[in-house]
């Protein structure tokens, strides 16, 4: 290439490679406002988690009407498989009667399994995730046999399930109005990971619970979905009770799923009928600590809305 002369290429930052690939450059040194809502135009809905059952469902239900919450999602953690048909009608008629959306988590998985690497000190993500396809396999049969029962929402706890759940969805083997609500156990912790996970047809993000307030505002501002947010965190997700943050978070978040765990509190999955009264117990003060995150957005003077049952877009179950 003699005589001739090379231009040099600009040389870009990171941060300004990043930003070209539609993300922040950095975590937000100024907390915005979010600007996104739910189809109703409310800025955060109120989920009560680990709901095990329908006599724990019943118990929600009853406080949330004593108390005066407006919840309008439940989810349950043990898994579809632990529940027989007849349980999951009980449970879908409530919810279709209250108007609430109703997510069940889609098992098995690996921690539950003969798996020694997810009980291992460096192996905790795998516990989660689906082992094998045969696990895989049994995993997308529990989300048919909730669709088919008529359940609209699903937790998906691995990537690969999520990916399959998106393609079952669009092809019509999974209803169209079918929900797939991200577990913390996929470890949503920056934004390139939301935007994935997005992409893979994710309809909302449980985030990791120990997330600051201007990471989680990063997430916001390079996915749309919705965000689900542990206010109050159980023990084993780090039992961290943020109450106080409630304020600025359905500021920065919206649209935003507060989720009111509870500390102190036993970990019972998988739960039954040997520990329906603890469950039916943490079930009723879960709905008790959302009313008092209630209280404090009230005191505060937030201007912030919530949704109430039989919102526009909530994923209800079918009867």
């Amino acid at each position: 290439m003699s005589g001739q002369s090379l231009t040099a290429r600009p040389v870009q930052t990171t941060g300004e490679l990043l930003v070209g690939l539609g993300l922040p450059d950095e975590d937000l040194p100024a907390l915005p406002g979010a600007t996104g809502r739910f189809p109703d135009g409310a800025h955060h809905r109120v989920e009560i988690p680990s709901v095990e059952g329908p006599a724990c469902l019943e118990a929600v239900l009853a406080e949330a009407d004593r108390l005066r919450v407006p919840v309008t999602r439940v989810s349950q953690g043990t898994g579809i498989g632990l529940l027989t048909d007849a349980e999951i009608r009980a449970m879908v008629t409530l919810c279709a009667s209250a108007g609430i959306e109703l997510s069940m988590f889609a098992r098995p998985c690996a921690g539950w399994d003969a798996s020694a690497m997810s009980m291992a000190p460096a192996g905790g993500l795998l516990a989660a995730a689906a082992r094998g396809q045969d696990q895989v396999a049994a995993v997308v049969d529990e989300i048919r046999r909730a669709a088919d029962l008529g359940v609209r929402s699903v937790l998906i706890a691995d990537l690969g399930v999520l990916h399959i759940f998106g393609r079952l969805r669009a092809s019509g083997v999974l209803p169209g109005d079918m929900r797939s609500k991200v577990s913390a156990m996929i470890p949503v912790a920056n934004p390139a990971t939301a935007q994935v996970l997005d992409q893979l047809g994710a309809d909302t993000l449980n985030l990791p619970t120990d997330l600051t307030l201007a990471q989680i505002a990063t997430i916001r501002v390079a996915v749309p979905i919705p965000l689900d947010v542990y206010v109050e965190a159980p023990d084993n997700l780090g039992g961290f009770v943020r109450h106080y943050e409630l304020p600025r978070l359905v500021q920065l978040a919206a649209p935003v799923h507060v989720k009111f765990g509870l500390r102190n509190a036993p970990d019972i999955y998988p739960s039954g009928s040997h520990l329906e009264p603890l469950a039916i117990a943490l079930s009723k003060e879960r709905v008790r600590r959302a009313r008092l995150g209630l209280d404090l957005l009230e005191r505060a003077g937030s201007t912030a809305t919530h949704s109430v049952p039989h919102a526009t877009g909530l994923a209800i179950p079918v009867v």
